[in-house]
């Protein structure tokens, strides 16, 4: 019995919903300030519910599922990426964290937007800031976890032996 490529798809943009929808929680709820490679993250999962969206609702062929699924494990492989690159920054010893940055709204307004973009590529201080644990885990490992997740379920929605 082969699973459809459509509940994939709506897995994909249910767990994207509910991750976003508990960021948004965290950031208005509990006032926690996402720091920049928090807001690259939540790109990168709003990039990945978008794409699984367009795929449930247009329902492509063959070639239209790889293209999907490759869209959607690159956008996962590149969140995860810098969620491990957040997880890097909250790891290091105090004096070899870097410096605090501005604000976002800040750098958008007064910086180019070459520097802006950096600074949110790359994070700051900010970042290594641990604010949030769950069962011992801060924000961006439990965000590596997910993209991990949804980067298979990706490479599973492209798999042979699921049904279109």
């Amino acid at each position: 019995m082969a699973i459809s490529s459509r509940w994939i798809y709506f897995f994909i943009f249910a767990c994207c919903t509910g991750l976003l929808a508990y960021a948004l929680y965290t950031q208005y709820v509990d006032g926690l300030h996402p720091c920049p490679l928090c807001i690259t993250q939540r790109a990168f999962f709003v990039f990945t519910g978008v794409v699984a969206v367009m795929a449930l609702i247009f329902h492509p062929q063959q070639l239209g599922r790889y293209i999907a699924s490759g869209l959607m494990f690159a956008s996962c492989a590149a969140g995860g990426g810098f969620a491990y690159r957040q997880i890097w920054l909250q790891g290091l010893p105090p004096e070899q964290v870097p410096a605090c940055g501005p604000s976002l709204e800040y750098m958008f307004e007064n910086l180019p937007m070459s520097e802006a973009f950096s600074t949110l590529l790359m994070g700051d201080g900010n970042c290594a800031e641990v604010v949030w644990t769950m069962f011992g885990m801060s924000m961006p490992t439990w965000s590596l976890i997910a993209f991990v997740g949804l980067a298979l379920a990706a490479v599973a929605s492209a798999l042979p032996w699921v049904r279109r």
